[in-house]
């Protein structure tokens, strides 16, 4: 029983530490650019649609070089990360990976959003035997 209530308590924490990281990661996104090459290390490096960019001084002008976050316009979002194995009619079984970022739209009757995607990543994992 107590190793339970401690993975829960690890579980919990760890829950807000990242809504807390990603609320402050995506307020200097907004707002402060400038500021996000506090949350890297030295040494850190991004990858961002398969470009690579490493250190503090490459960081800090990459984020001022993009353009402004308009795709979800301060909605609130989830990113929904998926995985496993997937055969299409005619080929083999592959594992892949999907990520959906998802945003949510007004609903008719107002109780509950309705989810929409804004962004959706799918790519195959293959391996080498």
């Amino acid at each position: 029983m107590a190793a339970t209530l401690d993975f829960r308590t690890h579980v919990d924490q760890s829950c807000r530490y990242s809504e807390e990281f990603v609320n402050i990661y995506y307020d200097c996104m907004d707002k402060k650019r400038r500021n996000l090459t506090r949350l890297y290390l030295d040494k850190a490096t991004l990858v961002w649609n398969g470009n690579t960019v490493s250190g503090l001084d490459a960081l800090g002008e990459f984020f001022e070089a993009l353009p402004s976050n308009l795709a979800t316009q301060g909605q609130m979002t989830l990113l929904v990360v998926t995985g496993g194995m997937v055969k299409f009619e005619g080929n083999k079984q592959r594992f892949f990976n999907q990520n959906f970022l998802l945003t949510a739209q007004a609903s008719p009757n107002n109780d509950q959003p309705v989810w929409k995607i804004a962004s959706d990543r799918f790519r195959f994992q293959d391996w080498n035997s």
